[in-house]
This record gives C-alpha cells, sequence and structure tokens, in this order.
C-alpha cells in the first residue's frame, strides 16, 4: 500500500506552522520541504538511488533532519549513525552504507525547489535501518518500514492524545529509535519537535519551563536529573514519556508529587519504539505497569514468562516463525492487560534453584532514600550457584552501609532474593547511550 508522502501533507496543510526548533534556529514545514528537495537532489549526484543505504553521520539538528527526509524523498534507506560510538564502530556501521552523509547537504530555504516533494511511501518498503543499543551484544541493524512508523504513530496518538499546538521536545539521540521516531511522528501528524542535540539538564529544564513543551522523552536518570534541578509543575507538559529501562516506584512518586505527569512506556527497536504506554488519561491512577498494549499491538507472556509481541509496529524481520517477536524480556499482564515488565531473561539469576529477576531488587534498592542508582546481578557462588550481588551508589555525600541494604531488602524481598553482598561505589553505574543499564561490565 501507498500513503502520501508525511513532508509533503505537512508542508501542504501547515506551511508556515514550525516543524523544527533547536537551539541553531527553527525551520517551517515549508523550509523543510525545500531543504529536503534539495538535499535529495544532492544526494542523487552522489549516486543515491531508490533502495540506496545512505549512511547519515550529522549532530541531531536541522541538517540530521535534512538528510533524513531527503532519503526518504528520494526513497533511498537512511541509516542515522551514533557519533558518540567509537571510530571502529561507526566504520563497521558505515561499511554496509554506500553513501555516507557527514556534513550539510546545503540548501537555499527559499530557493526553488530542485525536486518536488509528489511522490508516496510504499508502507512495505524499508525506511530506516536502526542499530540497537547492544545491551547484551554487538549492535545489530534492525530495518523498520514506512508502516512501522505510520502505524506506531497511531498508536502513540491514541494513547497519549493529540493536539495541533504539539511540541515534542527530544532530548534523545536520533541515531535510536527511541529519538528519531519522535521527529517522524511530529511530521506525520505536522506538529513541532524540539530537538536538543543531547542531554543537557539545565537546557532542558529551561526549555520545559519557557518553550511550550507538551510532551518530552525522558529515560529513568535524565527524569531524575530533572526532578533533583528543581522540575516542578511545568506549565504546558501534558507527558513525560518514560521507559528505556525499569523505573523505580519511588521516582515516579516523585514526579506526581512535583506535579509531572509521568506516562510508563515499554519498547523495543524491533517493534518502532512504544510497544505498550499508560495513556494520558489514566496516568494520575497509574500503577507502576508500562500501561497496556498500542491499539494496534498485541501483546502475550510465553509459558517461560517471556514477553512476545505481534502487529504492524513490529520490524518484518525481527518476528519469529510462529509470528511474534520474542523480546527477551520477562513480564507478566494485570487484570487490566496493563504489561509489568520483570526483567530480561538473560540476566534472570539462579540462586540455590530459585529464579532472581535484578530488575525487582534493583527497583527495592533504588526505593532506599539514601540509594541513588543500583545494579543487581549474580555471581559464581559454589554453595548457591549464583549469589545475589548488588552495586549501589548512594545519593549525594551519604555514607551507606550494607548491613542497612540487607535489612531492607529483607523487609521487601523473599531471603533467596537479598543480595549477599554488596559493592558501595560512588561512580555511576555503567549505561548504553540510552540510559539501559549494563550489568555485565561490573563483573
Amino acid at each position: 500500500m501507498v500513503v502520501d508522502g508525511w513532508l509533503a501533507r505537512a508542508a501542504a496543510s501547515r506551511p508556515e506552522h514550525t516543524a523544527l526548533q533547536t537551539p541553531a534556529g527553527s525551520w517551517t514545514y515549508a523550509q523543510l520541504g525545500s531543504a529536503a528537495c534539495s538535499g535529495a537532489a544532492q544526494l542523487a549526484v552522489m549516486g543515491a538511488v531508490p533502495g540506496t543505504r545512505i549512511g547519515i553521520a550529522l549532530p541531531g539538528g536541522l541538517h540530521f533532519a535534512q538528510a533524513l527526509h531527503a532519503c526518504l524523498l528520494l526513497g533511498a534507506v537512511a541509516v542515522p549513525i551514533d557519533l558518540r560510538l567509537s571510530g571502529e564502530e561507526q566504520a563497521r556501521i558505515v561499511a554496509g552504507c554506500e553513501v555516507t552523509v557527514d556534513e550539510s547537504l546545503g540548501c537555499e530555504l527559499n530557493a526553488p525547489r530542485a525536486l518536488s516533494l509528489d511522490g508516496g511511501h510504499d508502507l512495505d518498503a524499508t525506511a530506516v535501518v536502526i542499530h540497537t543499543s547492544g545491551t547484551t551484544s554487538a549492535p545489530k541493524p534492525i530495518e523498520l518500514t514506512y508502516g512501522n512508523f505510520l502505524w506506531s504513530a497511531l498508536g502513540s496518538a491514541v494513547a497519549l492524545g493529540l493536539d495541533p499546538r504539539e511540541r515534542w521536545l527530544c532530548a534523545l539521540p536520533l541515531a535510536h529509535v527511541g529519538g528519531l521516531s519522535i521527529l517522524l511522528r511530529s511530521t506525520i501528524y505536522a506538529t513541532t519537535a524540539v530537538l536538543h542535540e543531547r542531554f543537557d539538564t539545565d537546557a532542558v529544564l529551561r526549555a520545559l519551563r519557557e518553550q511550550d513543551i507538551t510532551l518530552v522523552s525522558v529515560v529513568a536518570t535524565t527524569l531524575a536529573r530533572l526532578l533533583d534541578a528543581g522540575l516542578e509543575r511545568p506549565p504546558s507538559l501534558r507527558c513525560a514519556l518514560t521507559g528505556g529501562g525499569p523505573v523505580p516506584a519511588a521516582l515516579l512518586q516523585r514526579a506526581r508529587a512535583a506535579g509531572v505527569p509521568v506516562s510508563l512506556t515499554y519498547g523495543l527497536t524491533e517493534s518502532c519504539s512504544q510497544t505498550t504506554t499508560t495513556p494520558v488519561a489514566e496516568i494520575d491512577r497509574a500503577s507502576a505497569s508500562a500501561g497496556p498494549p498500542l491499539f494496534c499491538t498485541r501483546v502475550r507472556i510465553a509459558a517461560d514468562g517471556e514477553i512476545l509481541v505481534a502487529g504492524p509496529t513490529v520490524a518484518p524481520a525481527a518476528a519469529a516463525p510462529d509470528g511474534w517477536l520474542h523480546t527477551g524480556d520477562l513480564g507478566s499482564l494485570d487484570v487490566g492487560g496493563r504489561l509489568l515488565v520483570s526483567g530480561r531473561k538473560a540476566d534472570t539469576i539462579v540462586s540455590g534453584g530459585e529464579n532472581v529477576a535484578p530488575a525487582e531488587v534493583e527497583a527495592v534498592l533504588e526505593a532506599h532514600p539514601d540509594v541513588l542508582e543500583a545494579a543487581v546481578l549474580g555471581r559464581a557462588d559454589p554453595r548457591w550457584g549464583e549469589a545475589v550481588t548488588a552495586w549501589v551508589r548512594g545519593r549525594g555525600d551519604v555514607e551507606l552501609d550494607s548491613a542497612d541494604l540487607m535489612a531492607h531488602c529483607a523487609r521487601a524481598l523473599a531471603p533467596y532474593k537479598v543480595p549477599k553482598d554488596f559493592t558501595l561505589t560512588d561512580e555511576p553505574l555503567p549505561r548504553t547511550r540510552s540510559g539501559k543499564l549494563l550489568r555485565k561490565e561490573l563483573i
């Protein structure tokens, strides 16, 4: 099925509406359309044709957006490259591309368009190749189609609502699906994406207070930084979409006490970002679940507790022969069909014959008022097989006590889940660029 081009529709319906706002400047949809057309012409000169894989090695701003839309206009496949990767890591991604854009394609925003915006998107065609963040292995390429992004945008709009005055703040990497989806959804909706190249607490705090931001996407660590910096009752914000890993219940309670409307979400690159999301209408009374599936998505729990996902947001090559995406995550569904994520299958600790989910123990530790963050994993042990072991970082200059932490865990957990050993640290725990905990690096 072919649909009208997203940028063409937005440029025709709202030509003077701000498409992109960045610290370096803003473009309307008419200007973004002109930039994309001239960029597509430049890519054609560089040898790009429909289906060509084009690496985009640019900071997350106006010129990245131009290159991305130029690829889509041309029918080429965009391959965002995270500039924070090492040279060797970037080189491996570039090796799979036929053309690489590492500087501005150049454009005159008011010049006659070199190409027409007319043309559509084949929903079955690959639009973008995203490389996973590599929490358990080297990053792998995931081919996402136009249909994946369109259904994801529709499902997100049903869950979060859609205001024509939407201003979605993105301080996530555009080389990852969470950030890139904001840019593309905003085009599909013909609303405004406010792009920050990186997360800077002061800059994001200022935007939330002064720039009429209605939606923002964060992870638990960045939400905590904003609250630490004094975020309270942002005037225009109707939803802080929070995911990328477990969100401690204490952090959720703290955000709500500060008047920050948090919607928890669970998603994967393979399902084009959001899979389940707490609807805006349920934010005030929602539990710590990641919400129900998007209306276009199906979620079920396998016999071993693994979360399985199906539907039009799932990358075609990611589904197993049984038709389901096997996520590798563990969870359960409550009576209302809301997803509770308990951890990764690969992270499960088997201690004395009992299964322990590290994320559950981490959540208990992070509920301690003196704990900023925690990581839990299994360490080989001759008696238990694996001993539950915790790395804990304190809040501020507080001095943590292992015996106190053990007693705290014992009040909330079965004995076999209580860590048998604690490592107390002042250093930040290792995480991916998207905020996911890297437990294995602690061994």
